[in-house]
């Protein structure tokens, strides 16, 4: 009994002293889950659209669009005269090996490799979707994949794979005008009327969508 007593007052003594080691695991758990990265290059990338002129480009972030097999989400749509510009984020440190064609890419970080999803053909379907919604042909959809960390291309990769630094300038290098000012406008109305809202809600469907 005196045994139990000691044991009880033992760790209720440790843990009045450790225990704010448990929001801490907590936080730095967070702060390493994919969803934190995810949100964290998408803010980096925003950041850069902040300084794009409004009367040129039209700017979504974070759509969640509806398709018949359950929804599809696109990080970034900017819009203007030279096009509709569809934008897969990724936040990645280390080295990427990947090319245009294979179906996975790679991210090395010294012996620990990982595979994911060539965002090239994950951003086809969200083109695909965009094309079906406004009835526009595939000519005027511009694919772009930026990488918002610190990761280093080892691979020759397409023009069209770019770092978050150099997204301006890319927008900037379209000069042909591919879309009228009543195209631009049915556009933004279209992903306006047929988005879904933001938020925890919509997120956790569309992650349930995509398990199925």
């Amino acid at each position: 009994m005196y045994a139990d007593d000691f044991l009880t007052n033992l760790f209720a003594q440790i843990f009045s002293q450790l225990w704010w080691l448990i929001p801490l695991f907590i936080l730095i758990a967070f702060f390493k889950s994919s969803y934190f990265k995810g949100w964290a290059g998408e803010r980096r990338v925003k950041t850069v659209t902040l300084q794009l002129d409004p009367d040129s480009y039209t700017v979504f972030h974070d759509v969640t669009l509806p398709t018949p097999t359950g929804s599809t989400q696109i990080d970034h749509i900017i819009i203007s005269a030279c096009g509709v510009f569809v934008i897969e984020t990724k936040n990645y440190s280390g080295w990427i090996f990947g090319s245009e064609k294979s179906s996975y890419w790679t991210q090395v970080i010294y012996k620990n490799k990982n595979k994911f999803q060539n965002p090239l053909r994950q951003n086809y379907k969200h083109i695909k979707t965009l094309k079906e919604l406004t009835q526009l042909p595939f000519n005027v959809f511009h694919s772009v994949i930026v990488f918002a960390g610190d990761a280093t291309f080892k691979t020759d990769l397409p023009k069209n794979v770019i770092k978050q630094q150099s997204l301006k300038k890319y927008l900037q290098g379209f000069n042909e005008i591919v879309l009228t000012e009543q195209q631009i406008y049915q556009v933004r109305s279209q992903i306006e009327d047929n988005r879904l809202e933001c938020g925890f809600k919509t997120n956790q469907q569309h992650v349930r969508n995509l398990k199925k």
